[in-house]
């Protein structure tokens, strides 16, 4: 069998073991779809009604304004995961499980593909759950399969990025608690973004702001691809802001794991 082979089957086996674990300790993947949920609900239904009508117009010819809240919830819950991510990965190297493996013959970066891999799938199922709620909520997206398909990668894609800068995350924080604490503005940067309302909306230094941080591009390209609106360059900056938070927290990941001793 080549080092290839072995490397995958390790990945695998380490897979399995972080879906028991989230099986077996489901509270955080309920919190990764109740926070999502929680401001779904909140935002169409008690504040639905003045912001639809202040954005009515705006975007894709107006609409309800969960029309326009669901695609931003949905990179919101990308973010969301990435929380659970951390906390798996500081417990796994604060509670000496690490030096065990690190003691056995597997593949060294098995252990973080693992934590990737189960986190994604974990997110995209919190992302369907999250999708049947809105669509309860009256969420009536105007697009066909393949948009559909084309939304779900790009969310993906964000997920898999957030994934590997938590786990990054996670091998610096110094224990779980704090481990929690450093992905939050994440979760929050939907707010100063277009999640919400519209950026041109917003006072000129923080619209600046919003028109050019990471989420903006990927919800407008998740907007436009469940609302039918025109895509232009900004599914181009979506993907590359999604490769390049990809690369970066690798990269970061893997060199914090050769360099830092698990406890």
């Amino acid at each position: 069998m080549s080092s290839l082979s072995y490397a995958a089957t390790d990945s695998a086996t380490m897979l399995r073991r972080n879906l028991r674990h989230a099986l077996r300790y489901p509270s955080m993947t309920i919190s990764t779809v109740a926070m999502p949920v929680v401001f779904l609900l909140l935002f169409d239904y008690v504040l639905g009604g003045t912001l639809g009508a202040g954005i009515r117009g705006v975007a894709h010819g107006g609409g309800h304004y969960i029309d326009y809240l669901a695609p931003g919830i949905l990179v919101m819950t990308a973010a969301a995961g990435s929380v659970s991510t951390a906390v798996s990965v500081s417990v796994d190297m604060t509670e000496g499980i690490v030096n065990r493996f690190r003691t056995m013959a597997i593949s060294r970066g098995s252990l973080l593909t693992g934590h990737v891999v189960g986190s994604l799938i974990q997110t995209m199922l919190a992302m369907v759950a999250v999708v049947a709620v809105a669509l309860l909520a009256g969420f009536r997206p105007e697009t066909g399969p393949a948009r559909w398909a084309a939304a779900a990668g790009l969310l993906a894609m964000l997920t898999f990025a957030f994934t590997w800068l938590a786990v990054a995350l996670g091998m610096v924080a110094g224990s779980p608690e704090t481990a929690s604490n450093l992905p939050l503005p994440l979760v929050f940067l939907p707010f100063l973004g277009s999640g919400f309302v519209p950026t041109g909306s917003m006072p000129a230094g923080l619209r600046e702001f919003a028109e050019h941080q990471p989420f903006t591009p990927v919800i407008d390209t998740v907007r436009a691809l469940l609302m039918g609106g025109p895509l232009g360059e900004t599914a181009v900056v979506a993907v590359a802001w999604c490769a390049a938070i990809a690369m970066a927290g690798y990269v970061w990941a893997r060199v914090s794991f050769e360099r830092r001793p698990a406890r």
